[in-house]
């Protein structure tokens, strides 16, 4: 990265806590997700796999199951997927199938249920080849998101999933457990949120590689949150006692808002070029970053579960049309983040994204006034190189900008 002085520890200053301890505790994250599954798993509760944000994982905390994503980030299983899924398919879709042939995964061998959901075409098919074999509830997802129907329908679609959960796992769904489990979550996100604020400072704390680490393919693991603590505790103290604020501008990365489709664990490449070639992801609107995050379940609501239905509806996904909420999200992250540059990534074969991608260029250069840069690819590292040198072209129209700034004023 082309951080040449920033973010170094000042001996004159106040000593905070190291860094090391929630990120060598993430770095670790999958192993300690394993255990924690394994161990809810000897004792009776059901590990439920799910594949996408809009699935809650309250109900199924509620009823007394450990909810896990199962998204392959895998390069490596792509081609046993591709034995029964097209080539020209979405590569999150290919590994993560490509696990279930290969019956590698042991959060998806372990699984009581994967949950799914009718988001893009791909997945539904995906799913009907899973439930083959495995057990597998598909919830139907409606697709216009400002449709007063269509609200009532996901509430309804819920209901349906909260009987379905008591009647597989013999267990009662309360409100007053429906009400815990958002507890849990809402604080969880709160936590998450707070150290993605961190990123909005001249000198963020972290890399977005690092922040991206910051987190768990299973919610409401106590030490996970106590970690999260931890770290929002650590980047507080840099930031009061001034660790990294003598940057020059002459090596100061290039903020940048990263939007698209999700970085799934494995599936962190591009993000790790962009900040290779000397940029810094101050924001990540997607579905691993800040999207899900940026709203909280009514914990206050009278009824529990359609306020969960509201929360997880309002998800500004590209299946959803029109989707005018991801134009105001970017919105929102650009003046809380303040970017010089938008980079969309799209997965191959992610259509919903791809024709979208045309309404983020014209807001992000036409409205926004920031360069973006459109990235299609996959999971293979084949076009890496060509990658890194279109992101280091864009850093130059950013730099060039500033210095034209410079000059007139």
């Amino acid at each position: 990265m082309n951080d040449c002085c920033c973010n170094r520890p000042d001996e004159t200053k106040t000593e905070c806590p190291s860094a090391v301890e929630p990120l060598a505790w993430f770095g670790q994250m999958l192993n300690h997700c394993l255990q924690y599954a394994q161990a809810a798993k000897d004792s009776g509760k059901p590990v439920v796999g799910i594949l996408c944000e809009y699935t809650p994982r309250e109900p199924i905390m509620a009823a007394g199951g450990v909810p896990v994503c199962l998204c392959g980030g895998s390069a490596n299983t792509i081609p046993a997927a591709e034995e029964q899924l097209p080539a020209n398919l979405c590569p999150l879709i290919k590994s993560t199938f490509g696990y279930h042939v290969l019956r590698n995964n042991p959060f998806m061998e372990m699984a009581d249920l994967i949950v799914g959901e009718t988001t893009c075409d791909g997945k539904k098919k995906m799913y009907e080849l899973l439930g083959q074999s495995r057990p597998v509830y598909v919830l139907e997802l409606p697709q216009k998101a400002d449709d007063p129907d269509a609200a009532a329908h996901w509430l309804a679609e819920l209901q349906k999933f909260k009987v379905f959960l008591e009647d597989r796992f013999q267990t009662t769904i309360t409100d007053c457990r429906l009400r815990r489990s958002i507890d849990v979550m809402n604080r969880e996100r709160a936590l998450r949120r707070e150290l993605a604020a961190s990123m909005q400072s001249d000198t963020p704390p972290l890399t977005g590689r690092q922040l991206l680490t910051l987190k768990s393919s299973i919610s409401g693991i106590d030490e996970d949150l106590a970690q999260y603590e931890k770290a929002i505790a650590l980047y507080q103290c840099q930031s009061a006692s001034g660790v990294g604020q003598e940057c020059p501008t002459s090596c100061k990365s290039v903020r940048v808002l990263l939007t698209g489709v999700p970085l799934v664990t494995g599936a962190e490449r591009v993000l790790e070029i962009i900040e290779n070639s000397g940029g810094r992801v101050v924001a990540m609107e997607n579905c691993t970053g800040l999207k899900p995050i940026l709203e909280d379940v009514d914990a206050a609501a009278p009824d529990p579960l359609r306020a969960i239905a509201e929360k997880y509806f309002h998800l500004p996904c590209s299946v959803m049309t029109p989707n005018e909420r991801r134009l105001e999200t970017l919105r929102r992250l650009v003046r809380e983040y303040r970017p010089e540059c938008v980079i969309e990534l799209i997965w191959q074969a992610c259509l919903t994204y791809d024709v979208e991608s045309q309404r983020i260029r014209r807001l992000a250069e036409e409205e926004l006034n920031l360069p973006y840069l459109r990235i299609e690819t996959d999971y293979s590292p084949s076009d890496s190189a060509r990658i890194a040198v279109r992101v280091e072209a864009l850093y130059e129209t950013v730099r060039g900008k500033q210095r034209d700034l410079q000059l007139k004023y």
